[in-house]
């Protein structure tokens, strides 16, 4: 897959692009994360990419010339019948979420447009635009953060990029549910010790005890992924338990 990012800030995407995981997918040649700078596309000696916004009003608007140039040239030198997702990083977007990093991962190439200051000219969404996306309900000071989570989750997803693929598929909402808790060495701490069913080997048993505790988890934090999550008559019934032993311990 390639990434390319659009920014007035490439060091930053760059500087996290590096480490861990991210930056061993890109030395493997499973990802390429490229940056371009709108600002090598204004035209004036101070590469101006902001100005006023008609109407009035506080703060100022990434225009929209050195932008539309700089998506038009990345468009002009991809090969021959290649042609990227463009999508703009924006509040007014659809939430991300993980069905939308599945969806992301199975294409080819992607854009993402990373905008600044009150926001982008609108008509430059209106005829670059395939996709709007956001990350959540807050403001940030750029879309830069919102780039790279989208980097990060799409990533994981790409075949070969994690040694376990098996710890990508039961990351929190793969199935709808949150992820269940999780142990390591050693087998008590501080008093605590670590359920023992995780510790009896039986493989059915624990099955049933992680599906148990990934319901828990989310009626108690999520309920609300519930309410889309396809679940079995057993997932229901166990359901129905938790609700009956969580309101006593109320």
């Amino acid at each position: 897959m390639r990434i390319t990012v659009f920014t007035i800030f490439p060091e930053l995407i760059q500087a996290v692009c590096r480490p861990s995981i991210l930056g061993a997918a890109i030395e493997n040649g499973l990802l390429d994360v490229a940056t371009v700078d709108p600002r090598t596309y204004a035209e004036d000696r101070h590469r101006t990419v902001d100005d006023v916004p008609f109407g009035g009003g506080a703060g100022m608007v990434f225009r929209a010339e050195p932008l539309s140039k700089a998506l038009d040239a990345a468009a002009a030198a991809e090969p021959e019948g290649k042609r990227s997702r463009t999508i703009f990083l924006t509040p007014a977007g659809r939430p991300f979420t993980q069905e939308l990093a599945h969806e992301l991962s199975r294409e080819e190439r992607l854009f993402l447009v990373s905008g600044r200051y009150k926001g982008i000219d609108e008509r430059v969404l209106e005829e670059y635009a395939d996709d709007r996306v956001s990350i959540g309900d807050y403001v940030l000071s750029g879309g830069e953060l919102p780039a790279l989570v989208v980097i990060d989750a799409v990533m994981r997803l790409l075949p070969g990029v994690l040694g376990d693929f098996a710890s990508a598929e039961e990351d929190s909402f793969q199935t709808g549910l949150l992820d269940v808790p999780q142990y390591t060495r050693p087998r008590e701490f501080r008093g605590r010790a670590v359920p023992e069913v995780l510790l009896s080997g039986h493989h059915e048993n624990i099955r049933r005890w992680r599906r148990r505790q990934a319901l828990r988890r989310t009626l108690l934090h999520r309920p609300e992924l519930l309410e889309r999550t396809q679940l079995d008559g057993e997932d229901r019934h166990t359901l129905d338990e938790l609700r009956s032993e969580l309101g006593g311990e109320e």
